[in-house]
């Protein structure tokens, strides 16, 4: 009896050895020799509910009902697998540190080095924008290093003590044809710098205050889980067509504001 409940065990963890614990699993089983007995078997339940006992007592309880099953009859199990969808494929934001959620998200792309960590977002961050065929190995930090340092010399801006909004200003200046802008945390009332110009190219960029360090935001919806971040005040809302910026140009109503028309201080600090 014990072989025979070892091998069924065994065959259950076989069958369901591709399953998620999420996923919904029904299991009948036939007697293929007596064709008269009942089909045995459970209702759908999850993958991570279906345990010994759990099995067992339906398993008894559905032989009993048979006219015969012998342990020399040839079993027909049937596995009802339904993969179930879980969650919207994002990361659990609430308890946990932003180091943490620059690693596990997606739409965030860690910088790993610690020294000239500012510098070596800007240069991972602008062929992200250009699709230039560095980023690949950029963003692996790959090469990268010979790169940050000609940057840092070419400006003469050190980061010996860190990079704060000095660092960032100066860095606004020298890429004139980028707007960089700057999180503190992962919500967009969190925004800390914004190096605002008429130009369409931005850069994120995720200051972690509590390591001092910063990472790039490859994609600003995904790393905020919202639909829609206006690009002109950094506001949130489901769609685009519902939200009125008041960031926006008064002559065409593009965001964000137009360079002709004035309304935009060179760098905003929040």
């Amino acid at each position: 009896m014990s072989h025979f409940l070892a091998s069924v065990t065994e065959l259950f963890e076989y069958a369901l050895r591709d399953c998620q614990d999420s996923d919904m699993v029904g299991l009948k089983i036939r007697n293929e020799v007596n064709v008269q007995d009942k089909p045995i078997g459970f209702s759908f339940r999850r993958k991570d509910q279906i345990f010994e006992n759990v099995i067992w007592p339906v398993f008894e309880k559905d032989v009993q009902s048979n006219a015969r099953f012998n342990a020399l009859d040839r079993l027909v199990v049937v596995v009802h697998w339904v993969a179930m969808p879980v969650g919207f494929g994002g990361v659990k934001t609430k308890g946990r540190q932003l180091a943490a959620l620059a690693h596990l998200k997606t739409s965030i792309i860690e910088v790993m080095t610690e020294e000239n960590c500012l510098a070596l977002a800007l240069i991972i961050a602008i062929p992200g924008l250009e699709k230039d065929p560095n980023y690949d190995s950029y963003r692996r930090e790959c090469r990268i290093l010979p790169v940050v340092n000609h940057l840092l010399q070419t400006t003469g801006i050190y980061l010996t003590n860190g990079g704060g909004i000095t660092e960032l200003t100066r860095f606004q200046e020298y890429y004139k044809e980028y707007r960089i802008i700057v999180y503190g945390g992962l919500n967009c009332e969190d925004m800390t710098f914004d190096g605002v110009n008429e130009s369409e190219k931005i850069i994120y960029l995720l200051y972690d205050e509590t390591t001092r360090h910063y990472h790039v935001i490859n994609i600003l919806t995904g790393a905020m889980a919202k639909r829609y971040v206006c690009e002109g005040c950094g506001k949130w809302c489901r769609r685009d067509q519902t939200h009125k910026c008041h960031e926006s140009c008064s002559d065409c109503m593009s965001t964000p504001n137009c360079a002709f028309s004035g309304g935009s201080n060179p760098v905003r600090v929040l």
